[in-house]
């Protein structure tokens, strides 16, 4: 059964850095793409970051140059370092994962993941 849990998230003001992380249980990071999401209240689900089976990032425009997605095979984890953290940045951040070999590129369309954590709250203000 795979698991996704998040953690790492939290209340910062703006110009703050947190990273969170999303341990994996049941799926080996790296065999196919992963990827963050966020859901503001009233909004709906955007893709922030993904990473492909290869190393290959996508990054929505509006975190370029901020925050950076990474993976440690080694604790099989996935990485969301998030910098110069901003108030519109406030929403629950989501891990995905694609199904196993079948998705190999970074993609932030949520429609190519089929496991996902529970999510964590990442409160910016300013």
């Amino acid at each position: 059964q795979v698991q996704l849990v998040e953690s790492g998230g939290g209340s910062v003001q703006a110009g703050g850095s947190l990273r969170l992380s999303c341990a994996a249980s049941g799926y080996t990071v790296s065999s196919a793409c992963m990827a963050w999401f966020r859901q503001a209240p009233g909004k709906e689900r955007e893709g922030v970051a993904s990473v492909g089976s290869h190393g290959g990032t996508s990054y929505a425009d509006s975190v370029k140059g901020r925050f950076t997605i990474s993976t440690d095979n080694a604790k099989n984890t996935l990485y969301l370092q998030m910098n110069s953290l901003k108030p519109e940045d406030t929403a629950t951040y989501y891990c995905a994962a694609a199904r196993w070999g079948w998705f190999l590129t970074a993609s932030l369309t949520d429609s190519k993941y089929t496991y996902w954590g529970q999510g964590t709250q990442v409160t910016v203000s300013s």
